[in-house]
């Protein structure tokens, strides 16, 4: 592992070798392996194994354990071929996107 700062000035660690991970649509309807090539506070870029066409990628899980016991809520940032990139959710973020949106009206 090695670690080095983004682009965004958060602290990043890259895995050599990947970290074995599963990405699961928040209604639970499909699962995709996944490795994690890297990862800071705010996000982490993905390689996605097989395809993501149809896949509701706007946000779901990324579940870090077998037993989906340690897991992170993400939201699609952007996509490169078999590589995405996310941004994690954090508890309250899409209620405070809806009344701030609410606010404006």
């Amino acid at each position: 592992m090695a670690a080095k700062a983004d682009q965004r000035g958060n602290s990043r660690v890259i895995f050599e070798r990947g970290f074995s991970a599963q990405m699961m649509g928040i209604d639970g309807t499909w699962r995709r392996d996944c490795t994690m090539e890297d990862v800071s506070e705010t996000g982490a870029k993905l390689t996605i194994d097989g395809s993501v066409e149809g896949l509701h990628l706007k946000e779901f899980f990324l579940l870090l354990s077998s037993t989906g016991l340690a897991y992170r809520r993400c939201e699609l940032a952007w996509v490169n071929g078999d590589q995405i990139g996310v941004n994690f959710l954090k508890v309250g973020d899409k209620k405070k996107k809806v009344r701030s949106t609410a606010v404006g009206a």
